[in-house]
């Protein structure tokens, strides 16, 4: 089955899209490429990427990038298109018009995320939030089949067409246990992820000021603003800071760590959804200590693997990073609790058989 895969938005290298499902597909047998805003074709991960060019800026993408990827994706004339922009709806409907089978990859509750975009002037945010409810809502109707990351979105699409696909890590991640005891690990807390302020960034920070001399730790990430101000807050100098690393150099770093943090405010789009860092914790056997959004603080509850918590409250923070610091025994049976549900339950095999379940219906083969 001849599978392509689009995003104008999304990096190439992109964990759900190339990394999960892309790669998952050519490993079970489909003929699977990515078309994408690259400067030019090439096999990435062992993925082949169709490059349409680069976007100058924003308009340049949702217009001269979307044009250029719908002529792209005709061209290859494939039995089914994935998409996983809501701004490539359009394209998606008009692939639909032309009678091929199209699916809909809906990473986040694009209506709400608008209303929480800060950069889009307040009058605005109401009508461009209804006008992408409106166009998801047709979406759901036309198109083949639809995907969404979360329960809470799936709620808003046709469920006789609609599958929960979650971002779970591989399993295979989880089935190495780590050798290195709780009391030898280098890093006291870990932290991997977009650095800013909705993410706890300055949180975290303040926590950091109230540990005992001595514990210091990773945060790794790109800076998404405000960072002179995060550099020179006190809580920088227990920081070791690696900017933007590889995954190879992620998984070393929270398998020298003795817990991983998740400090997320409690913005919708947050609270309801899982945070995929927590994920990649937990598969590397480290406790997590994260907001306490009653979906993250039940799945801590359930599977005993860390602790959900105020995340302005940061001098609880601190405490539970101490404790997990001076306690390596309940630092391991947390982490190890952690480490078996996601190679047991919470793990990318089983949501990847949901997606080739939904493939199948809509176009045997």
């Amino acid at each position: 089955m001849k599978v392509r895969q689009l995003s104008t938005v999304h990096a190439v290298g992109d964990t759900r899209v190339l990394h999960k499902e892309c790669k998952s597909l050519l490993a079970a047998g489909y003929d699977v490429a990515l078309i994408a805003s690259h400067p030019y074709d090439e096999v990435v991960e062992t993925v082949p990427v169709l490059g349409i060019g680069t976007a100058r800026n924003r308009l340049w993408r949702m217009t001269v990038s979307a044009w250029r990827l719908l002529r792209r994706a005709l061209a290859e004339d494939a039995d089914i298109y994935h998409f996983h922009d809501p701004e490539l709806i359009g394209v998606g409907l008009v692939l639909r018009l032309r009678g091929k089978r199209v699916v809909y990859d809906v990473h986040e509750d694009v209506p709400k995320q608008i209303m929480n975009k800060f950069w889009i002037a307040a009058p605005f945010r109401l009508p461009l939030a209804v006008a992408a409810g409106l166009a998801e809502r047709l979406a759901g109707v036309a198109l083949s089949g639809i995907v969404t990351a979360t329960g809470s979105i799936a709620e808003r699409f046709p469920p006789r067409k609609t599958v929960v696909v979650q971002n779970f890590p591989e399993a295979e991640l989880a089935e190495q246990v780590n050798p290195k005891p709780f009391q030898e690990r280098r890093n006291a807390f870990v932290y991997v992820g977009g650095l800013s302020e909705q993410q706890g960034l300055f949180e975290m920070l303040d926590a950091f000021t109230r540990l005992p001399d001595g514990l210091s730790g990773v945060l790794a990430g790109t800076f998404k603003q405000r960072e002179p101000e995060a550099r020179a807050h006190p809580g920088w100098s227990r920081v070791r800071y690696p900017g933007v690393v590889g995954r190879g150099e992620v998984v070393a770093a929270l398998r020298d760590a003795v817990c991983g943090l998740v400090l997320d405010h409690p913005i919708t789009n947050y609270v309801e959804a899982y945070s995929t860092k927590m994920f990649e914790y937990l598969a590397c056997g480290i406790p997590v200590i994260c907001s306490n959004f009653p979906l993250w603080t039940e799945l801590v509850q359930r599977y005993q693997c860390g602790v959900a918590l105020d995340p302005f409250n940061t001098e609880q923070v601190a405490r539970w990073i101490v404790r997990y610091h001076e306690d390596p025994d309940l630092a391991r049976t947390h982490g190890e609790n952690g480490r078996r549900a996601i190679a047991e339950h919470l793990n990318w095999q089983v949501e990847f058989a949901k997606l080739r379940g939904l493939y199948e219906r809509i176009a045997p083969r």
